[in-house]
């Protein structure tokens, strides 16, 4: 199974709707875009986002979230677990963090033995700041591919 979804950030409550909405401007201005590939296979799932027109130089958590994006930032829900637990666990979750280049483009990747939960995992949000968690500045809404009942 294979997805790739794209989209141009926008902020909440443009006249034209998106599926990529920022909440930063100054970090992820209107019209930055996002690109994010997923991949499942016998051996597990693979997930890549390139971005591009974000600040340059800046060093932007990801992660793969469980709501679809809202103009309130929270409303993308916590992180996607393939166990719930409490906390931010990377071997547990979906993190793609990257640093913008100089021509404020970056991409990300990562690789899991396993399969994502049919209606889990429903965003990507970028954060402010890599590891764990910290302020939403942007988020993308994607159809991701799962196994079983959602």
């Amino acid at each position: 199974m294979a997805l790739r979804a794209y989209g141009r950030f926008t902020p909440p409550g443009s006249f034209v709707p998106s599926t990529a909405l920022t909440y930063d401007r100054a970090l992820v201005p209107a019209g930055a875009w996002i690109v994010v590939e997923q991949s499942t296979e016998r051996s597990g799932t693979v997930v890549r986002a390139r971005v591009g027109g974000l600040r340059p130089g800046h060093a932007f958590g990801a992660h793969v979230h469980t709501a679809p994006c809202d103009a309130d930032p929270a409303g993308a829900g916590p992180h996607y677990q393939h166990r719930p637990a409490p906390g931010a666990d990377p071997a547990n979750e979906l993190w793609l963090d990257f640093t913008a280049d100089a021509a404020g483009e970056g991409n990300a990747e990562t690789r899991h033995d396993r399969g994502l939960r049919r209606g889990g995992a429903q965003s990507v949000v970028l954060h402010a700041e890599q590891g764990g968690a910290g302020t939403r500045v942007a988020c993308f809404t994607v159809p991701f591919g799962g196994y079983g009942a959602p």
